[in-house]
C-alpha cells in the first residue's frame, strides 16, 4: 500500500512521549508545563538558531523569563522534582542554551545560595535571584582544573580581618559576561579546605572575557574569570559553604538537572528528525516509508524513552528524599551516552542538510557534546558508579 498521501502530523506519539510520563505530574503541574511550553514556543524557539549562529545572548528575555517565574520550583514554590526535571527537559527541547543559562543561575547559582548561605544572607540576596533583577554565574572550574578541581583548587581566600581577598583564575563560566554576581569557590589558605563567596563582578580586581570561537552552546556567554586581589566583606562568604563536600551538595542536585537536558535535546532531536522525515520526500515517497529511516527514527525513541525512565524513577527518589549520588552520576553518564547516539542519528537521517543550523539538528547535534562534557564528565561519572558497585576506586 503507497504512503504517498498518508498524514503524520497529528499522531498521538508526535511528541514523542511515547510511555505518558508527562500523565505522572499533578493537574497543576501539567498546566503549568504547557504553559512554558506554549512561552518557549512563542518566545525562544524562533530566535534560538539565529542567537546560536551569532554566539549571543538575548538580553531582552530576560525581563520576560523573570515575569514567567521558572526560578527554584521545588524550594520555593513546592512544585515535585520530577515536574522541575520535566521542565527543565522542555527548555532544553526548546533551546539548549537557555536552557544552560537557566542552569547555570537557577541550579548552580541559586542552587549554592539556597544550600549554602545563612537564612540572613538568603534573605538579603534570593528576592533579586529568583525575579532574574540579579543574574548569577558559578565559579567553580578553573584553566587548569576541571574532573580533579575537588582536590586541585588553585584559586585562593586568604582571611584579612572581616574581610577575604581572593586570588586566582576560573574558566568555562556561564554567564560570566553579563552576570551581577558569581559564586567564587576558593581555597582558604589557612586550612585549605574550599569556600564559597558571592562575588559582586563589579569589584576593582575582578575581570571576565568571553570564550570565542565555541562550536556547542554557542548563545552561552562562556568566560574566563580573573581575580586579583578581589576584596570580599565577610558577609558575603556563604555561611555553610566551608568544604568541597558542601560544594557536593550543590552538583549533586545539578548533575540531575543535566541528565534531564539529556532527555530533551533527544526529544529535540526525535522533533526535528521525525517532521523531516515525514515531510522529506525522495524517490517519490516520504523518507518515513524507508525501513531503514524508521529503524533510526525507533532508536532515537527507544533512547529518549529508557533516559526518561530512568529519571522520572531517580525524580521518585529524590521526592522521597533518598536519592544518592552514585545515582545521579549514573543518570548523567547514561543518559547523555544514549543523547550523543540519538542526535548523531538524527544528523544522519536529514543528510547534507544535517550539517547547516537552517534546519535545526545541526545545532542539537553540536549542543550535545557541552552536555555530554559538564557537570563532570561521561568517564568521571562513570567511576563513581563503579566504585558504588564495587567498592573499590578507580579515580586516581
Amino acid at each position: 500500500m503507497s504512503n504517498a498521501a498518508f498524514d503524520a502530523t497529528n499522531l498521538p506519539y508526535a511528541d514523542g512521549d511515547f510511555y505518558a510520563f508527562e500523565q505522572m505530574l499533578t493537574g497543576k503541574e501539567q498546566d503549568r508545563l504547557a504553559e512554558v511550553r506554549e512561552f518557549l514556543a512563542r518566545e525562544v524557539k524562533p530566535i534560538a538558531v539565529d542567537c546560536w549562529n551569532r554566539g549571543e545572548f538575548p538580553m531582552d528575555l530576560i525581563p520576560k523569563l523573570g515575569e514567567l517565574d521558572l526560578v527554584s520550583p521545588v524550594r520555593r514554590q513546592g512544585y515535585s522534582n520530577l515536574f522541575a526535571g520535566m521542565l527543565h527537559a522542555e527548555v532544553t527541547r526548546a533551546d539548549a542554551s537557555i536552557a544552560t543559562f537557566m542552569g547555570v543561575h537557577d541550579g548552580l547559582f541559586t542552587g549554592s545560595i539556597e544550600a549554602l548561605a545563612s537564612q540572613e544572607q538568603k534573605d538579603a540576596w534570593l528576592p533579586d535571584i529568583y525575579s532574574l533583577k540579579k543574574i548569577g554565574a558559578f565559579g567553580l572550574t578553573e584553566p587548569l582544573g576541571g574532573s580533579d578541581v575537588a582536590g586541585g583548587t588553585r584559586t585562593t581566600a586568604t582571611r584579612d580581618g572581616d574581610t577575604w581577598i581572593l586570588d586566582g583564575a576560573k574558566r568555562w563560566i556561564g554567564n560570566a559576561t553579563f552576570s551581577d554576581w558569581v559564586v567564587i569557590y576558593a581555597k582558604d589558605v589557612a586550612d585549605n579546605q574550599v569556600k564559597a563567596f558571592l562575588v559582586d563582578t563589579t569589584l576593582p580586581g575582578f575581570s571576565a572575557s568571553k570564550i570565542e570561537n565555541k562550536i556547542s552552546l554557542r548563545t552561552v556567554q562562556n568566560a574566563d574569570i580573573t581575580l586579583d586581589n578581589v576584596v570580599v566583606p565577610d558577609f558575603f562568604k556563604l555561611a555553610n559553604g566551608n568544604s568541597f563536600r558542601d560544594t557536593n551538595k550543590v552538583l549533586k542536585v545539578t548533575r540531575l538537572a543535566v541528565a534531564w537536558q539529556a532527555v530533551g535535546l533527544q526529544m529535540a532531536a526525535f522533533d526535528v528528525a521525525r517532521s523531516y522525515a515525514v515531510e522529506r520526500q525522495q524517490f517519490g515517497r516520504p523518507l518515513a516509508a524507508f525501513q531503514l529511516v524508521q529503524n533510526q527514527l525507533v532508536q532515537i525513541l527507544g533512547n529518549t524513552v529508557a533516559s526518561m525512565g530512568m529519571m522520572v524513577r531517580l525524580a521518585q527518589l529524590e521526592d522521597a528524599g533518598v536519592a544518592k549520588d552514585e545515582q545521579s552520576a549514573l543518570a548523567k553518564a547514561f543518559t547523555t551516552a544514549r543523547m550523543r547516539e540519538s542526535v548523531a542519528l538524527g544528523r544522519s537521517i536529514l543528510g547534507g542538510n544535517g550539517i547547516v543550523t537552517d534546519y535545526g539538528m545541526a545545532k542539537i547535534f553540536s549542543d550535545a557534546e557541552a552536555i555530554y562534557s559538564y557537570e563532570g564528565t561521561h568517564e568521571i561519572n562513570t567511576l563513581v558508579t563503579g566504585r558504588a558497585i564495587t567498592g573499590v576506586s578507580a579515580i586516581v
